[in-house]
């Protein structure tokens, strides 16, 4: 008999890979570890801090995103630990396709100066896919059957948040090099 929140083997083989989403407790409060530990990269990347006199959080990626180039880069590359996790519990393709998605457009969007880093205080990419894996945890059917239209809409909107960004490169480069 399993205790409320423990994870119930695939099999009766005794291994102890998860079956997919743990049943009873409150999934955001933190009962896994493993998504407690999502909840504080999300916050420490996304919402760690406030702008003084206002509402406004934003978290270590807004900062990194000020270092051109790399700053970006780091910020995606400690995304995926939610990625790792997402997998470790179970979660359809379809919620990991969000996840990566939305670290491609934070990314993406990210590599643009100045534009980048006032989209990493609204976007939020991190907050994001640790709330995609508690809905999931919550409701996990009604959460995968909606996940196809967003992954569209998201790989549209990649393309065209990468045809921007490459328009303005090019636009900057020419302006800075007397462009032919």
């Amino acid at each position: 008999m399993a205790l409320e929140g423990e994870y119930i083997p695939k099999s009766g083989d005794g291994t102890n890979k998860d079956s997919g989403p743990k049943r009873g407790g409150d999934p955001a409060a933190g009962d896994d570890p493993r998504l407690a530990h999502v909840a504080l990269l999300a916050h420490l990347l996304d919402k760690a801090f406030v702008v003084p006199g206002t509402r406004f959080r934003f978290g270590l990626e807004a900062l990194l995103g000020l270092i051109p180039g790399l700053g970006d880069l780091i910020g995606s590359l400690l995304g995926t630990y939610a990625l790792f996790i997402a997998r470790e519990i179970g979660a359809p393709a379809s919620i990991q396709a969000r996840m990566v998605m939305n670290l491609v457009i934070d990314g993406v969007v990210g590599i643009v100066p100045f534009a980048g880093d006032l989209f990493d205080f609204a976007f939020k990419a991190h907050s994001r896919n640790h709330a995609l894996l508690v809905r999931w945890l919550e409701t996990p059917h009604r959460t995968q059957r909606s996940s196809a239209l967003w992954l569209v809409v998201g790989l549209f909107a990649m393309l065209v948040i990468a045809g921007a960004a490459g328009f303005v490169l090019v636009s900057v480069f020419r302006w800075l090099f007397g462009g032919a």
